[in-house]
Order: C-alpha cells, then structure tokens, then sequence
C-alpha cells in the first residue's frame, strides 16, 4: 500500500500547497475500491472518497447488493413507525449470499482494474467479501486492506469468528435488534430509535466518543436490514490465491464491536496460512466506524 499510494499523494499535496492543479491519474496509480460494513452503504465511505479524490486519487464505494439505492426501507420504518408490522417484514435481503456480494465486487473490480492497480478495501462485515474477491481474482488486487475488517482463515465464518472467546468483550450484542433473524433472513435494527438505551449502546459499541451529531449523523445513514447469510457464509481465504495477494490490516484500538483481541487473532491466523506475506498491522487509534475526522483515514491509505 505504502508503494502504491506514496507517490501520488506526495505529489498532489505538494502541487496543492503551491496552489497548482494536480496532475491527470496513470494507469500506474492505484485505484481504491472500497466495501462498506454490516447495514452500510457506499456513503458510508462518501467522506474519506472524497478526502482521496482532493487528493488526486481514483477511490470509489461500492453499494453491495440490497444497499445504497436498491436498501430496503419499509413503510413501517418510517415515522411514526410501527415496530410490530417492521419487525416481521419481509426483506428482499434475505436471498443475499457471500458468494453474491463477493461476485457483485469482482465485476467492479474487474472494470477498476483497468484503470490502475486496485487497492481494495473492506470495512468489517466488508472484510469477508473482499477475501473472497481476492480467491476468485487475486491477479487483479494489488492489496487488500481490512479496515477492522473479519479475515477468516482458520475460522469458517464470520458468525464462527463471534463465537471465540477473543470475541466475548464485543459490545454488538447490547444493541437490540428487531425481529427474528432465523424467521427474517435479516440481522434487523431500528437505528430511527429515539431511545437514550438503545443510543448509548450503539454508541458505545460502534464510535466511543464521537461527538453526538457525528454519530446521531452516522446512524442517519445506516440501513435496517443485513442478511443473515452473510454471516454463516464460509468466508475462508484461500492461501493459494487470497495469500498471494499482499495485505493491510488496520487495527482500531478502541473497537469494541470487534474487539482488539479478535482483530488479532485473525491477524496471527492468516499470517500462520501465508508466512512469506504477513499483514502489514497499521493502528488506528479509533472506535469501529474508524476515525470521526476521514482525512485520517485517507492520509493512512493513500501513505
């Protein structure tokens, strides 16, 4: 990663304190494509593409599959909700695979490949996808970036990854859902709720001390539903292919949906599959939405 982007951010900062326009992209800079988390979406990641364009980079989000404008938000969802008819609504989630979402990014991928070597980024529950991505195309990322992001090696899937002792510390738990999600197919939440429990949960499992427009904005921009599937997938990374490919993993020290002790456990795991290419470990002193100002995370990425 470091090689990738040094270059290009180091010229366009300097080209933009001397007041010059930056100059046009090559097919030799990266390309970042980055892959939202659990009940995200493409503007989950609108501000740190935007920290990433100014800088003269090429950074797009990706909506997987029954997100961004295809989410689904029922009548129920709204206000004034009605939590009884939403809580066994039926969601066109529920059909949503891993091997959907990962075949949904590799034809991006695909398309952004041919504009530069693709660094591709994947943002917790993102981080099984973008693991799969590269089993399927490992000729075609440059590196894989896993923003406190699951990397399942030795444990077969996300929900495995749940069930460890180094996951027992995880907040994730304390936010009520809605629903059942074996009835649904959908992880379901209420992230409308006005209620100071259900605010404070949430909060402290996902952004610690963010300020609370920050977070109350950030929840704004969550989705409802997220398949179940997704998480009991076999989200495994393939050392013959996956483990060609280089890799990043971003540690957010004060995670406390993923907690520090699983992020790295997958770390060691997927070391201990490719001992010749190991994580290269960044930390990110952030809860699991990452930093609350983007340029950090920007800066991190294009560096």
């Amino acid at each position: 990663m470091r090689e990738l982007g040094r270059r290009a951010f180091l010229g366009t900062t300097a080209l933009a304190a001397a007041g010059c326009t930056p100059p046009k992209a090559t097919t030799a800079d990266p390309v970042f494509v980055l892959v939202h988390g659990a009940n995200g979406n493409a503007g989950s990641f609108a501000p740190v593409v935007a920290e990433l364009t100014l800088a003269g980079h090429r950074a797009l989000a990706v909506d997987l599959p029954g997100h961004g404008p295809r989410g689904h938000f029922p009548v129920s969802y709204q206000t004034p909700q009605d939590l009884a008819v939403f809580a066994a609504e039926p969601s066109p989630l529920a059909g949503i695979t891993l091997a959907d979402t990962v075949a949904h990014v590799t034809a991006v991928v695909r398309r952004a490949a041919a504009l530069g070597p693709v660094v591709l980024v994947g943002h917790s529950l993102g981080g099984a996808t973008i693991t799969g991505v590269a089993n399927q195309v490992p000729g075609l990322v440059a590196r894989l970036v896993y923003l406190s992001a699951f990397c399942c090696v030795r444990l077969r899937s996300v929900l495995d990854c749940f069930l460890t002792p180094e996951a027992a510390g995880s907040l994730l738990p304390a936010i009520p859902g809605i629903g059942d999600p074996q009835a649904n197919g959908v992880g379901r939440t209420n992230w409308r709720s006005a209620d100071p429990a259900f605010l404070a949960a949430a909060k402290a499992a996902l952004a610690a001390d963010y300020a609370d427009s920050t977070f109350r904005a950030a929840l704004n921009a969550m989705e409802p539903d997220e398949s179940w599937a997704l998480t009991t997938g076999d989200a495994r990374g393939d050392p013959a292919t996956w483990g060609r490919v280089p890799r990043t993993y971003l540690r957010c020290t004060r995670d406390r949906a993923i907690p520090l002790a699983l992020q790295d456990r997958m770390i060691r795991e997927a070391d201990e599959a490719t001992p010749r290419n190991r994580f290269d470990v960044r930390d990110l002193d952030a809860p699991h939405l990452g930093p609350e100002d983007p340029r950090e995370l920007a800066v991190l990425l294009a560096g």
